[in-house]
């Protein structure tokens, strides 16, 4: 809760509160320390709280271990680059899925090993492939030319490669699953047990696993792939594969607000204002993904869900507790009784409540319509995602008590040369107009949002970012490390 007249949730025409952390309010109440903070390491400042980290880790432990599952947590480290999230997964026993060659070698030297890491590269690059070869690190194959490539790196090396495959192509509902990425579900069988092993075309790759990764938040497609997945797993384990795992990737859907009931009356607003062309919610009539054609809604909602009342480990709850018809028994169950280790790859979920961005304001004006426009030290790319905007509200912070409230709406600007470059589409109410050097405050972006699309343009620096353990103590400035600091060597 806001404890006094310094700072300010914005509050526009239809609110989306987030859910807020106590360590996020404490900063807010410390000036002080952000204006410090700032000045030393620039605008923005992507802030991350350990110790939520380690509470989210301790969750999804505490859900496999009511149900007496073997598992592992591997965190999806493309989330966030930050190499003080990678030392506190180490750190609160879980792993780090990699997804490039940069994020391999970092990971290992940070303190990951063979038990800890797997690499789950789009696209697997020679250096990337020997590098988890000699450290013994879990490759996930998408295709055959991926392991005519890891047959030939470690032919060339003597290692074997440890590996998994990655599966697609489910059928649920009589509808199969489309995705571009990993070997079809009816064939994977068949190609490894004709080409994968001793005296065969790829006898350098030891299979020890099976992986896929659902588009989409569906409890129950994961629940049926899941089911699907274990009958694979078991048919290999027969041929004589040494077959220990089935991950399921992630996609474990988070809730970011507050009020369900916010979130129905904002996607009810938005569509009603479409429909009437009246649209005065956001940005130059920015429908977010609807549109108006003939007189009839259009499209979608082009945004993460953000309200979900099911979520992290009730999640997953629903996934293993889903009955399969044809054996009768849960999916838990199917994976105890064929001694499968699960294994999930989380990256937004483990980051709820992980994160802040804080700005700078750098200037005011209005626009051609009237508008308010307020400039901050940051641009469209410090907080982005492939969603059509972000639908938290924003907290300001101002650099003295607020004696009169003037409901002045405004729209947040970034330092790019573009039009679109407005942080946030939705209009955003505030007490008074924000001043030259105040802050704005964005809850809840350290999954996806500070780093997934930043960039340099313009020759602009990369935001900073540091890690806060949290403290007893009163807060001060030397709580914060900067993860630009954090050593690279065990």
């Amino acid at each position: 809760m806001e404890e006094n007249k310094m700072y300010y949730k914005g509050k526009p025409k239809y609110q989306l509160t987030p859910k807020t952390s106590d360590w996020m309010h404490e900063l807010f109440n410390n000036q002080s320390v952000v204006k410090g903070l700032v000045k030393r390491y620039g605008s923005p400042i992507n802030v991350h709280h350990l110790p939520s980290f380690n509470n989210n880790c301790e969750l999804y432990n505490q859900v496999f271990e009511s149900y007496g599952l073997k598992y592992r947590i591997f965190y999806a480290r493309k989330a966030n680059k930050s190499r003080g999230l990678v030392k506190q997964a180490f750190a609160s026993g879980i792993g780090v899925d990699t997804a490039s060659f940069r994020e391999l070698e970092q990971s290992l030297a940070l303190g990951g090993n063979s038990e800890n890491l797997v690499l789950t590269a789009a696209i697997k690059t020679a250096p990337q492939i020997e590098l988890a070869i000699k450290n013994g690190v879990p490759i996930i194959l998408d295709n055959e030319d991926e392991c005519v490539l890891t047959q030939a790196i470690a032919n060339r090396i003597g290692l074997k490669a440890i590996v998994g495959f990655r599966i697609s192509g489910f059928t649920v509902d009589q509808e199969k699953l489309y995705s571009r990425f990993g070997f079809d579900v009816d064939e994977v069988v068949n190609f490894i047990a004709s080409y994968v092993g001793k005296n065969k075309s790829f006898n350098m790759l030891k299979v020890t696993g099976l992986h896929f990764h659902l588009d989409g938040y569906s409890t129950y497609q994961r629940s049926v792939s899941l089911v699907a997945s274990i009958q694979i797993f078991s048919k290999l384990k027969e041929k004589g594969y040494a077959m220990s795992f089935i991950d399921i990737g992630g996609g474990i859907l988070m809730n970011y607000l507050e009020d369900e009931k916010e979130w129905n009356t904002f996607n009810e607003q938005l569509k009603k204002s479409v429909l009437e062309d009246s649209n005065d919610i956001t940005f130059n009539n920015n429908c977010l993904g609807f549109r108006l054609e003939d007189g009839q809604l259009r499209g979608k909602l082009n945004t993460y869900p953000f309200f979900n009342a099911i979520n992290k480990e009730s999640f997953i709850r629903e996934v293993l507790d889903f009955v399969d018809d044809q054996s009768g028994l849960s999916v838990a169950s199917l994976l105890v009784k064929n001694g499968v280790e699960l294994r999930i790859e989380p990256g937004r979920s483990l980051l709820d409540q992980v994160g802040m961005t804080i700005a700078k304001v750098i200037h005011r004006k209005k626009d051609a319509k009237g508008q308010w426009l307020v400039g901050l030290e940051m641009n469209m790319s410090q907080m982005m995602s492939s969603s059509a905007d972000f639908l938290l509200d924003p907290f300001m912070l101002y650099n003295s008590e607020v004696e009169k409230n003037e409901n002045v709406d405004v729209f947040f600007t970034g330092a790019y040369c573009l039009e679109r470059d407005v942080l946030l589409k939705r209009k955003i109410t505030l007490p008074r107009l924000p001043a030259i050097g105040e802050y704005v405050a964005f809850v809840n972006t350290a999954g996806y949002m500070m780093h997934f699309f930043e960039t340099e343009a313009h020759l602009f620096e990369l935001s900073s970012n540091l890690m806060f353990t949290g403290s007893n103590e009163k807060l001060s400035f030397f709580q914060f490390i900067d993860d630009a600091k954090i050593s690279l060597e065990q």
